[in-house]
């Protein structure tokens, strides 16, 4: 059962630090968002799959199962955005996290408000904004695609499609702004974000990924197609169920 409410999406923190958790959910109700808590791995995979989030702030340091393991078990069942938080400084520990498929990482002590603006950003990339009218946003078809927005899931002629969280936030921002061509630089703006140290090679990689996931034939493809020498459009009317 989600808990969103009206217009609010619900974000879960996982925090053993009751002071953190307390501030985190002060800010977080404050902006308007639904907040749940677990001091623990196991509740928090047990929150994750009864209440389903918009988003999860995960800290890596957990009693019972750690962050990475967390995080690695609810991605392996769903695509929403997950923001690690942790007190390490060691990058190692920052390239794990992302390959077991965090979205985003913050290192402690952290200014509450970039925490908000990270929260916010990823929200956004994702479709959930807190400032829905509804709290509910209907699945998109565009030819033999749908996607889910509120579970974050792509199917192709009915069948699932296992994007990577980038890989799915890519689609979205396409399938939202169809017709339009984006430059490399733009989509690494709009969709890695603007503190991203990658380069441009990043999006055309992502790109192949999703042909090959997407398209029937991903070397002619249908739905997104490359604007030579300017970049890459999505093609293809959308339509809300």
């Amino acid at each position: 059962m989600n808990t969103d409410t009206g217009s609010r999406s619900t974000v879960l923190v996982v925090e053993d630090n009751d002071a953190v958790s307390s501030s985190i959910r002060y800010n977080l109700e404050r902006d308007g968002y639904n907040c749940l808590l677990a001091a623990d791995g196991p509740r928090a995979l047990e929150l994750a799959r009864r209440e389903r989030p918009s988003l999860v702030l995960l800290d890596v340091m957990l009693p019972g199962i750690d962050g990475m393991e967390v995080c690695r078990r609810i991605r392996a069942e769903s695509n929403v955005p997950i923001i690690m938080l942790t007190a390490r400084v060691d990058e190692v520990d920052r390239v794990v996290g992302l390959e077991v498929g965090a979205d985003d990482y913050v290192t402690k002590p952290f200014a509450m408000r970039e925490l908000m603006a990270r929260v916010k950003a990823a929200l956004r990339r994702s479709g959930m904004r807190p400032d829905s009218e509804t709290g509910h946003i209907a699945p998109v078809r565009i030819g033999n695609l749908q996607i889910d927005p509120a579970r974050r899931e792509v199917t192709k002629d009915d069948v699932r499609v296992p994007l990577k969280p980038k890989e799915y936030e890519l689609l979205w921002f396409f399938v939202r702004n169809p017709g339009r061509v984006f430059s490399r630089e733009q989509l690494l703006e709009r969709v890695w974000g603007y503190d991203f140290a990658g380069g441009s090679r990043t999006v055309d990689v992502h790109v192949r990924w999703l042909r090959e996931k997407i398209e029937d034939d991903p070397a002619n493809p249908r739905y997104l197609r490359t604007s030579r020498g300017a970049g890459y459009l999505f093609e293809g009317a959308a339509r809300y169920d």
